[in-house]
């Protein structure tokens, strides 16, 4: 299989090539020049398999020319056993066909482990083979840095570099990054928001001379490695209600939009989902492109659901060189319009979306008031980011007799303020990270300046 580019100037490259490259040298993102696709006989077939070897089905296709399959397996395996929950991705029901779907119970508490376990792993085994070395630099707004370093601090060929605005994430998200002491891990508060951050890793893959010959690799969900581990549990949780023999509908929380885009991928290879639903919080750029054609930036606004405090959302890029029928050309002149005024999208393909895709915004009073009546109704206490995802899906639900799955991208004890917000008790860290509030933190403040972030990470680097 190959990938290509989503601005059509980068050549073709093999999945290992793609895995280690991140950015697409022309700045658009990878994706499969054809996506593999399951019969229903197939994906019926699957039912009741453990979690692991449902993924190593779902994946294998992508990675099948570059990686054995034995070798595949084995990183599948241990990627998915160091979760705490037997069901790795297990349901929770609150109501009658509506669903909460767990994705927080690896190493982090959130569901970037699902990807970012896997990642490390694939990344480690394809430079040793290859006996090269490669710096990692990243962005997050609060999940994909712990997960990130989580996955790659033990490997022997990757330096990590992540970056988070400074004072813009949870005490825990930030802890859960900088108490990772490793000689390999690097934190970078910036002193700027989360779109500062993730621009500086774009410039950087841009022009990688400040390396002197070393080169970049990217955790964040521009990697397309990053999406394929995520499409794997809307199959999961679709089978264990029902599916492929009943439709099944998603509610996702999402900022950078890599999350909905991987459920966007399982339906498009054969799972039958009935409505995609985008949640957003203020930051609502996505809510307002797919409900009004508005691709305006804003003011990107801090809230109670930080890590969807986000205005530039990578992964929509990769949604729209589909709609514009794969058209290169068009998403590069798209988005270097995009990069310095509000763009619209061409009226067919703004109606393409529209078809795809629900959408909805929630803002903090609302959140919190969610979360305060879940807990009242069930006893289930949601994070903020969950929250919106069950208030856009009850907006959003068109058919009831169609089961609606939200997504639970993150454990609550992540985001306390907004539960006491809503009048509830904070919640406690599970105890395997009961230490975590006193343990030593090592970060750096830097300004947002491009040159003195690569600076650093120059002088940082390991040669050797």
């Amino acid at each position: 299989m190959k990938y290509i580019s989503t601005r059509g100037q980068a050549p073709a490259l093999s999945f290992s090539d793609v895995l280690l490259a991140g950015l697409a040298e022309d700045g658009g993102l990878y994706v499969p020049e054809t996506l593999p696709t399951f019969s229903q006989e197939e994906i019926a077939s699957w039912a009741g398999l453990p979690y692991n070897d449902l993924a190593f089905n779902v994946i294998k296709p992508f990675v099948a020319d570059c990686i054995s399959e034995a070798d595949l397996k084995r990183m599948v395996d241990d990627t998915y056993a160091v979760f705490d929950h037997s069901g790795v991705a297990p349901l929770v029901q609150l109501r009658p066909n509506e669903w909460i779907l767990e994705l927080f119970h690896g190493p982090t508490l959130a569901f970037k482990d699902f990807a970012l376990q896997l990642l490390g792993r694939l990344m480690d085994h394809v430079l040793a083979e290859r006996n090269e070395r490669l710096v990692i630099m990243g962005a997050t707004s609060g999940d994909t840095g712990s997960a990130a370093i989580e996955g790659c601090r033990h490997s022997d060929h990757l330096d990590i570099f992540i970056m988070h605005p400074y004072k813009r994430v949870s005490e825990v998200q930030r802890r859960q990054m900088t108490t990772i002491l490793a000689d390999n891990v690097f934190n970078i508060a910036l002193e700027g928001n989360f779109d500062d951050c993730q621009e500086m890793v774009k410039d950087s893959f841009t022009d990688q001379s400040f390396l002197n010959g070393l080169k970049l690799g990217a955790v964040n969900s521009i990697n397309w490695a990053r999406i394929m581990a995520q499409i794997v549990y809307y199959f999961s949780s679709a089978l264990a209600v029902g599916g492929p023999h009943r439709p099944v509908s998603f509610s996702v929380p999402t900022g950078n939009f890599g999350d909905i885009f991987a459920g966007y991928l399982a339906k498009q290879m054969g799972l039958p989902i009935e409505q995609l639903v985008v949640a957003t919080n203020r930051n609502d750029i996505l809510h307002r492109v797919i409900s009004g054609n508005d691709m305006s930036k804003g003011t990107l606004e801090h809230t109670l659901s930080p890590s969807m405090d986000i205005m530039v959302s990578s992964n929509f890029e990769r949604l729209l060189f589909d709609v514009y029928g794969r058209d290169g050309a068009a998403i590069a002149d798209l988005m270097k319009r995009f990069k310095t005024e509000s763009v619209k999208l061409d009226e067919q393909q703004w109606a393409n979306v529209r078809e795809l895709f629900d959408s909805y915004a929630v803002d903090d009073n609302t959140t919190c008031k969610v979360i305060a009546d879940c807990h009242a109704e069930t006893g289930y206490l949601l994070d903020p980011h969950t929250a919106i995802g069950l208030k856009a899906a009850r907006e959003c639900w068109r058919n009831k007799a169609t089961p609606m799955i939200t997504l639970a991208t993150a454990h609550p004890v992540k985001f306390p303020d907004p539960v006491v917000k809503a009048g509830l008790n904070a919640p406690e860290l599970p105890e395997r990270l009961s230490d975590l509030m006193t343990r030593e933190e090592e970060f750096t403040v830097l300004p947002k300046q491009l040159t003195e972030v690569q600076n650093f990470v120059a002088s940082k680097v390991h040669r050797t």
